[in-house]
């Protein structure tokens, strides 16, 4: 429409011949501008032909009016300098380069002269390229037909006379064409700035493969490249040890300097144990606080050697970190391979195993792997009871044994505590001694944790009058997700946390200080009583003990068992039952199994007293004996 409007304004054969005209010459400078010097038979042109301009039509009585100003060609040297891409011809024949005339432009130099034949360009290319152009034409295995053939690369550029960290990176687009022998002749093409975008994916590349803290290997690496490493033992006839290498007391470290200092000393290891191993070698991170290390052609003795090499170089002198020198040290447990492991989960499966005996109490630092049938044995029996929690919590199998506690006033049951029991498929009842261990060290105990929660709120509900406590495991207590589910469970019937108290073990309780000082808060929070489980195994000092707020203490049964017959139980217990009185704590005494021990805790003014000679714990799905009240 609005040509025809034109056209009609316009003499009209003269207006039309001339607009074309226009057109015609801005294409053809342009198309002149990108055109190589010469040119084979069978290359096809840069840039296509022009399309044929249409002559205007007629014009009609609703055209809408249009600039007079003739219609230019876009620029393209322009359009290529604004996204940073420049075009090339190059004869292999003579070497020479033909660069767009934006060139210089582009890859920020004054001109082109320095890298105007392949082998000048390809003298500047960086050292951490992985290919060329001259290798993607070289070394192709096609054939040109007479379209030419296409291949896209990428690589990095040092521009002439500048530093190595002035690199440009380039993605290389282009075809080449052969002659009549049927080599490479010419290429032609365009190259792109993908600086920027080479960084990133770098960055992105970096973060999939090595660890951000420490920038060694992430596990996913290692556990990939060790592959090689047995393929090397296999042909070579050698053999190569796997490593665990653990910060000795990391949790201290977060306590005392936190976690931002913990952070630097971390990244300090990995960069002595990669200092302190050889080219070949690899040092990943394997976990929060634990690295692994492989180290090629390396028996025993020379794993052995290394490893202690190792213990020293890092515990010999301090880390330097912003809130100054920190010492840290090392417990290490080494496998073999392949004669302490064929596959690579059962190496690292017996490196852990060293490494667990090496973090023992008063055990070496660095403890070698030697296989051992009572171990095998163990791990075989933690494999099955394993087994065994999984499908007790999937059928519904694990359940809740009441026992009273006794109020030494009244003689009447003033509570009950829910102790955990896994029901076999044939009926009988196992005791949770040996099961709990093995649910803690397999992960599983907050599963475990979580089901007898559900039973106990299930029996309140059952039972308004009844008041029940239940154990979890120190871990689970101070898991954030523990706090969110009893709130959840709670949500629906608020009146049942007056009614529900929550214990574990005073082991657990020292473990983490502030976060039991955390969790004892949160549990109050919700409306429920917190107790410590086996008062006197864990040597609380009274500074904590008064922190930690509990509502009740129930003193270790191991020193209550024998209390008629060991002055020595005696002194400890009376003076636990002094230290709770002191702050104003109700105490329990478990496992009474006679009546004179009943009788001297009584005199002590102990609050509660629990065993098996007031009831034993039972199952009331099995027992249906009436529930005592309060």
């Amino acid at each position: 429409m609005q040509l025809r409007y034109l056209a009609a304004r316009a003499p009209k054969k003269i207006a039309a011949e001339t607009d074309a005209d226009i057109l015609r010459e801005n294409v053809s400078k342009a198309e002149r501008r990108l055109e190589p010097e010469s040119s084979l038979a069978s290359q096809p042109p840069l840039a296509p032909p022009p399309r044929p301009i249409l002559a205007p039509a007629p014009p009609t009585e609703a055209a809408p009016a249009l600039s007079s100003r003739p219609t230019v060609a876009p620029d393209p040297r322009r359009i290529l300098d604004s996204i940073g891409e420049v075009v090339y011809d190059w004869d292999l024949r003579s070497d020479a380069i033909n660069w767009g005339p934006n060139a210089a432009s582009v890859f920020g130099i004054s001109n082109v002269a320095p890298i105007a034949t392949g082998r000048a360009f390809a003298e500047c290319l960086s050292h951490d390229s992985e290919s060329s152009r001259y290798e993607a034409i070289a070394r192709s295995t096609a054939t040109d037909s007479g379209k030419g053939v296409p291949f896209q690369i990428c690589y990095g550029l040092i521009p002439p006379d500048s530093p190595r960290e002035a690199t440009v990176w380039i993605e290389d687009t282009g075809r080449w064409f052969a002659g009549s022998d049927g080599r490479p002749t010419r290429a032609h093409g365009l190259v792109r700035v993908i600086t920027e975008r080479y960084k990133q994916e770098r960055r992105l590349a970096f973060k999939s493969r090595f660890d951000t803290l420490t920038g060694v290997l992430n596990r996913a690496s290692l556990l990939e490249q060790i592959v090689q490493f047995y393929a090397q033992a296999a042909k070579k006839k050698q053999s190569f040890a796997a490593l665990l290498v653990a910060i000795d007391n990391v949790f201290l470290l977060n306590r005392t300097y936190g976690y931002d200092i913990a952070d630097q000393v971390i990244a300090g290891i990995a960069q002595r144990l990669r200092t302190n191993c050889r080219e070949r070698d690899l040092v990943a991170r394997y976990a929060g606080n634990k690295f692994a290390m492989v180290l090629e052609n390396c028996d025993t003795a020379e794993m052995t050697a290394a490893a202690e090499r190792l213990i020293e170089v890092v515990g010999g002198s301090p880390f330097e970190t912003t809130a100054g020198p920190v010492p840290a040290g090392l417990r290490i447990g080494g496998a073999v391979a392949p004669r302490n492991g064929r596959a690579v989960h059962l190496l690292f499966q017996h490196a852990e195993e060293a490494l667990d005996l090496a973090r023992q109490p008063g055990a070496a630092r660095l403890v070698a792997y030697e296989p051992s049938l009572a171990r095998e044995d163990s791990r075989m029996k933690a494999l099955k009871v394993s087994d065994e929690i999984v499908s007790a919590l999937t059928d519904g199998r694990i359940v809740l044994a009441m026992q009273p506690l006794i109020d030494t006033r009244t003689g009447a049951p003033a509570l009950y505590e829910g102790l955990m029991r896994l029901r076999r498929k044939d009926g009988a009842l196992v005791s949770p001694s040996s099961i709990l261990p093995t649910a803690e060290k397999s992960g599983l105990i907050q599963m475990v944790d979580h089901r007898i929660l559900e039973l106990g709120l299930k029996k309140l509900i059952e039972d308004p009058s009844l008041r029940l406590s239940v154990n979890v495991s120190g871990l689970t207590v101070r898991d954030p997700d523990f706090i969110s589910r009893l709130r959840a469970h709670l949500g629906p019937f608020p009146e049942l946390a007056r009614r529900l108290m929550i214990e574990f073990t005073e082991t657990c309780a020292i473990e983490d200080i502030e976060a039991t000082v955390r969790a004892i808060a949160e549990i109050k929070k919700c409306g429920a009583k917190v107790a410590m489980d086996d008062f006197g195994a864990g040597h609380t000092s009274f500074k904590n003990l008064r922190r930690f707020a509990f509502d009740l203490v129930k003193i270790d049964g191991a020193f209550v068992q024998n209390l008629s017959r060991s002055a020595d139980d005696r002194f400890f217990v009376k003076t636990l039952v002094d230290l709770a009185r002191h702050v104003g704590l109700p105490v329990v005494a478990e496992w009474v199994e006679d009546a004179e021990t009943a009788k001297i805790l009584s005199d002590w003014g102990v609050d509660y007293l629990q065993g098996d000679y007031f009831a034993a714990a039972t199952v009331p799905e099995l027992d249906r004996r009436p529930a005592a009240r309060n």
